[in-house]
């Protein structure tokens, strides 16, 4: 991928997208770590908190990265992908065990081991929308700062008063995780015109999001009765 090319916007914009439909738990799991901390320690443990999560999220989507190039590994990955993004449809977390600091270290901590335990989702997902950009991904991750600091309550604002936006972000990851299986290696001679290629991605995205639909509706059916 050729640097600041048209292709390298267009995978920022969509890691960014990434980064803002996955920071909701990340903005809880903050909140909930720092929530008995004195006000005026509170924002230097959601600074120091999130700084160290995003600095062990840029590692481990480089390394990521650097293990896709095994035969077999994308394909996993972009399985496992498919599976995040009707979960991000369909699922409503319980952050409860979220335990919070009663000091300033401890908190950060809190953030920090909850944040890796949590992240698996956006690592995977921005490490298969970098396309092997090293750049990327620490750009991607580094704009994910404010917007897990900052702009992940406003977004979950929005969310709840437009509900549609979870779906686009599941066809997003869908897309990437699609993207991720027509380059494994092992696969080169599946998907060898473009019309598989784009047939493959559609059925991917419609796939994930059917069934999304279908199980959303099939929970709300129960809750009713």
């Amino acid at each position: 991928m050729e640097l600041f090319s048209l292709e390298f916007y267009i995978s920022l914009a969509q890691i960014v997208f990434i980064d803002l439909v996955l920071a909701g738990d990340n903005a809880i799991v903050i909140g909930l770590a720092a929530r008995k901390l004195p006000q005026k320690q509170q924002k230097k443990a959601i600074l120091f908190g999130t700084l160290g999560a995003i600095t062990i999220r840029i590692v481990a989507a480089i390394a990521l990265i650097s293990l896709l190039k095994v035969p077999g590994l994308r394909l996993m990955g972009g399985i496992l992908l498919i599976w995040i993004a009707y979960k991000l449809l369909t699922d409503t977390d319980d952050h409860d065990n979220v335990q919070a600091g009663h000091s300033l270290i401890g908190a950060v901590w809190t953030i920090i081991v909850a944040d890796a335990l949590m992240g698996i989702d956006n690592v995977l997902a921005i490490s298969g929308a970098a396309k092997e950009s090293y750049l990327l991904v620490s750009l991607g991750l580094l704009i994910s700062v404010p917007i897990i600091m900052w702009g992940s309550t406003l977004f979950i604002k929005l969310i709840e008063s437009f509900p549609s936006i979870i779906y686009i972000g599941g066809a997003v990851l869908a897309y990437t995780s699609a993207t991720m299986i027509i380059g494994e290696p092992l696969l080169q001679n599946v998907f060898s015109t473009p019309m598989l290629k784009w047939g493959f991605i559609l059925a991917v995205i419609i796939g994930v999001l059917v069934a999304g639909k279908f199980t959303n509706a099939k929970q709300n059916y129960r809750r009713t009765f």
